[in-house]
C-alpha cells in the first residue's frame, strides 16, 4: 500500500500546494510543514479533505496535529495507519 498512498499523496500535495512547492525528490524524510512555505491552515484543511476523499475516511479535529504534517512520511503513516 506504500506506494499507492504515496503517490496518492503527492498528487493531493501537488493540487493543493502546486507541484513547483514540493521538494524533489519527495519521500519520507521531506520536510513540509515549515519547510513548504505554501503549507498554511487553508492548505491544511484542503489536503485534510483531499485526503478523506481519495481514502474514504473521515479526519477528526482531535486527530490533526502538527506532527502529522511534519514530513511526507509523517503524513503517509497516518493515511496508512487509517486507511488499514
Amino acid at each position: 500500500m506504500r506506494n499507492s498512498t504515496s503517490t496518492s499523496l503527492r498528487e493531493i500535495l501537488e493540487s493543493v500546494l502546486g507541484a513547483q512547492a514540493l521538494p524533489e525528490p519527495l519521500d519520507d524524510e521531506s520536510l513540509l510543514l515549515g519547510a513548504v512555505p505554501e503549507i498554511d491552515s487553508m492548505a491544511v484543511i484542503a489536503v485534510l479533505t483531499g485526503i478523506e476523499e481519495a481514502f474514504g475516511f473521515k479526519i477528526a479535529d482531535d486527530e490533526v496535529s502538527a506532527d502529522m504534517f511534519e514530513t511526507f512520511g509523517s503524513l503517509r503513516r497516518f493515511v496508512e495507519s487509517r486507511a488499514a
